[in-house]
């Protein structure tokens, strides 16, 4: 909520830098817009069947609030923007080249086309998550398809690559190996929006206490599932690692993501152990995310690497 309006920020291209440069009067301003622009969006759900998630957006009075100004979160969120901007610059560039592979291979051409359109409908969305105040099933969205995208991408190079090299694909682990990977990243995504959910408890419970040791034991149970299920992903990505360095050379491209994937997974838990018992601290928080998209992204291509060869045979 750095910045109040979208896809400007306060008005402006470059945002301010203290709170004399803001606009006068841009907080009523502000708010109204996002009135209206919430109304459109319930429209929108009514339209779709979620009539009860319409009401709720209608009736909550707290998406009105007004953030107090600070420069570090606008720049932030401004920066944030930039990089998606960047991000549909490159995808429209991975559009442009796949038409290479229209006669080769056209899937690598409709889903760029596919994942250019997601990244301007995560663009809306965003705007979406500043209107409505950092709702919390909204954030949950927003971030499922940023590895919606994150995954169209991955597949796309992945398709490219084992055009030039079908070897990629000598599959040696067996189709339970394939569907235990599958299965891990299931409980990835499940992770993901369990993590959100306790991330939502977490914003309220600060806004009644600045005592960051106090909040992880006001948590409900979806903290416990949440950190319970990482121990399980932790044991059956062993299984799964164990299994794909005993059945493929140990320079393989397998090889070397399941060894990331274990790194990655070591981290995660660190990152993990520091929010639960060292008082939630903020930096832990942004680790805990990023790592938690690398290893979903890390867990994807290792899927993928896992795949039936028939499809290639002959390529």
């Amino acid at each position: 909520m750095g910045c109040p309006d979208w896809p400007k920020c306060f008005g402006q291209y470059v945002p301010p830098t203290d709170k004399s440069q803001l606009p006068k009067g841009y907080e009523q301003q502000y708010i109204d817009n996002r009135a209206k622009k919430n109304e459109r969006f319930a429209k929108t759900l009514d339209l779709f069947g979620f009539g009860k998630l319409a009401n709720e957006l209608r009736s909550d009075q707290s998406i009105l609030q007004h953030e107090p100004f600070n420069a570090a979160k606008t720049w932030t969120e401004y920066i944030n923007r930039l990089v998606g901007a960047i991000t549909g610059v490159f995808l429209l560039l991975c559009l442009v080249f796949s038409t290479a592979f229209l006669k080769s291979k056209k899937r690598i051409f409709f889903f760029s086309l596919l994942n250019l359109i997601m990244v301007f409908f995560q663009a809306w969305l965003g705007s979406i998550v500043v209107s409505t105040n950092l709702l919390a099933w909204v954030i949950t969205v927003h971030m499922l398809l940023a590895l919606v995208i994150l995954s169209i991408s991955i597949y796309t190079y992945f398709q490219a690559k084992v055009l030039r090299d079908s070897s990629l694909l000598i599959n040696r682990g067996g189709s339970w190996v394939k569907w235990l990977a599958v299965f891990i990243l299931g409980l990835l995504i499940l992770q993901v929006i369990l993590g959100t959910t306790v991330r939502e408890e977490i914003d309220f419970i600060a806004t009644a206490t600045l005592d960051r040791w106090k909040w992880i034991g006001q948590l409900s149970a979806y903290f416990n599932w949440h950190r319970d299920l990482a121990v399980g992903v932790f044991i059956l990505s062993l299984i799964l690692f164990f299994r794909v360095r005993t059945r493929y050379a140990q320079r393989s491209i397998q090889s070397k993501m399941a060894n990331l994937l274990v790194v990655l997974l070591v981290l995660q838990l660190g990152a993990g152990f520091l929010l639960a018992y060292f008082g939630v601290p903020a930096y832990a928080q942004t680790v805990h995310l990023v790592l938690a998209s690398l290893l979903f992204g890390t867990q994807f291509y290792l899927m993928l690497l896992l795949g039936k060869t028939s499809e290639y045979i002959g390529q």
